[in-house]
């Protein structure tokens, strides 16, 4: 199947069917591929991935092996605040974010295939987890207020969207004043191969909708962030047993000597403005021993 024909409404409905089809697979198998699709390398255990099994609120049951960096850990989550996850597949990232936001915080996962939706939200429930929420949507219209996240965090979706630039201004527009993000994905350095770049699997392998990376980070400045910081690079080697189903011999060996570099980076940016205060508001809940505290014309009763 080549992309290159294909609409954006049609790549995104491939990739929502492809990702459909991820959230059964074994994590062992998404780890040896590129992100669960591509084929699987008998070269290579872990292609993309990075070990999210030594942060504290990690849960296997939500870790599919998908990622390609570690978001959350360097995301500058507070207690108390509110984090959105973009493409939370399972929920590995919105569980980890929420050890840092504690109970008082809000964590919310936004994801467009229905299967990994109906799996988070398992795991939540088998957590218990009352703070934690998983919402269907497209991350190119969030369904979100403006103003309202503390912090946004996603692993290796963007890549996923045709519309690169619309994910950016959407961030920006959920983001409170001062919010901020962090967030992992795959760049290019150089051109890919045809047949790389037209390969629908590869495009659902988080390889063929990468973009370059300096385009990537010049959608970033003109959605209007700041601080535009790389947390985290490091090289994406395809193993030869996966390039060999796209590409010849010859074309793999000026592939591997040529100067394309496929990059996971872990890029963190803030949209203006003075951010949250220090102190957070007290909010009065029900059966609170403080609830008849509340004084007349004050507007918490």
């Amino acid at each position: 199947m080549k992309t290159q024909s294909k609409s954006p409404e049609e790549l995104k409905e491939a990739v929502r069917k492809k990702y459909s089809q991820i959230s059964e697979q074994a994590k062992d198998y998404n780890a040896r591929s590129c992100c669960g699709a591509g084929g699987e390398s008998t070269e290579v255990y872990n292609i993309m991935t990075d070990d999210y099994s030594e942060l504290e609120g990690y849960n296997a049951d939500a870790d599919l092996g998908l990622g390609c960096g570690l978001p959350t850990q360097f995301a500058q989550i507070n207690k108390g605040d509110y984090v959105i996850d973009l493409g939370s597949g399972a929920g590995n990232d919105c569980f980890v974010a929420r050890h840092e936001t504690g109970a008082e915080g809000k964590v919310l996962g936004i994801d467009f295939a229905e299967p990994m939706i109906a799996k988070a939200r398992k795991n939540t429930d088998k957590l218990g987890f009352n703070n934690v929420e998983f919402r269907y949507g497209d991350i190119e219209e969030l369904p979100v207020t403006d103003d309202v996240a503390d912090v946004v965090v996603s692993n290796c979706v963007l890549n996923l969207v045709p519309d690169k630039e619309k994910v950016f201004s959407e961030i920006h527009r959920v983001l409170k004043p001062g919010g901020h993000f962090s967030i992992s994905d795959i760049v290019l350095e150089g051109d890919l191969p045809d047949a790389l770049r037209e390969d629908a699997e590869m495009y659902a392998g988080c390889v063929a909708g990468a973009i370059q990376k300096d385009t990537y980070l010049g959608f970033i400045k003109e959605a209007g962030f700041e601080d535009i910081t790389i947390q985290k690079e490091k090289p994406i080697e395809i193993p030869e047993d996966i390039l060999s189903q796209y590409l010849a011999e010859d074309e793999i060996a000026e592939f591997n000597s040529g100067g394309t570099g496929i990059y996971s980076i872990t890029v963190f940016a803030r949209k203006a403005g003075e951010g949250k205060s220090a102190k957070k508001e007290t909010v009065t809940m029900l059966g609170n021993a403080n609830a008849n505290a509340c004084e007349p014309g004050s507007g918490c009763c």
